[in-house]
């Protein structure tokens, strides 16, 4: 399935109360200022399908190489992932000799949107991931080479459990390891893209913000289209 296509899956309600409502301003006699207003609505939701579409679809997000050539080549690595991993498998293939750790901490208590659920039914967690908490992880500390985290962090709405999420990364790293830290970063091209769903998304400065507290220092940084940033950082 295509990367709009599991959007729209995931998130099939807002876009049926999108479609339904430009159909109800088509077909019923509205005057003409309340038919001009759902042109807004109608493109916002045109540009964030077709924003989908180009981040998804047409870059080579999905390949996960270019995220993976930020760092060098781990022997053991960690894989975390709050509801959806979507760079597991890849990884396995990309890094056939080394030691992954995937690590599941999802928390149906605290993450109750209905895409999250969704996408998890869809698709469940790897055969042997770990259940974890943001801030427990079964895992040795000192060890890891590195670290994946790919639009996870973003799924933690409490401030206090994204800051116990970057003290578990800097506890797991051995000294030089690297977190590769992939999100949407709210600013102008995400806001435009996604209108108020941007804000959904954390901007940049939140994430050297927790970084900084977890004593994790800015290591490199590269774009997937203007929409995705990978951001690195060094233990």
């Amino acid at each position: 399935m295509s990367g709009v296509g599991r959007m729209v899956r995931y998130n099939w309600p807002t876009y049926a109360v999108a479609a339904a409502a430009l159909l109800l301003v088509a077909v019923l006699p509205w005057p003409w200022p309340w038919r001009l207003l759902a042109v807004p609505g109608g493109g916002c939701v045109a540009v964030s399908l077709v924003a989908t579409w180009w981040v998804y679809d047409h870059s080579p997000l999905y390949a996960w190489r270019w995220a993976v050539d930020l760092v060098p080549p781990p022997r053991r690595y960690a894989v975390v992932s709050t509801g959806l991993d979507e760079i597991s498998a890849a990884l396995r293939q990309l890094l056939p000799g080394a030691e992954p750790t995937v690590l599941d901490c999802y928390d149906p208590v605290v993450m109750t949107e209905g895409s999250v659920r969704r996408a998890r039914r869809i698709n469940p967690p790897p055969d042997g991931a770990l259940r974890a908490g943001p801030g427990a992880w079964p895992v040795d500390g000192g060890g890891q080479d590195a670290v994946f985290l790919a639009f996870a962090a973003h799924e933690l709405r409490v401030p206090a459990q994204r800051q116990a999420l970057f003290a578990e990364v800097a506890r797991v790293l051995r000294p030089g390891g690297h977190l590769v830290l992939v999100e949407h970063c709210r600013g102008p091209a995400t806001v435009a893209a996604y209108g108020p769903g941007a804000w959904h998304f954390y901007p940049r400065g939140e994430w050297l913000r927790l970084a900084r507290g977890a004593r994790l220092t800015p290591a490199g940084e590269a774009g997937m289209t203007p929409l995705v940033r990978a951001l690195v950082f060094q233990r």
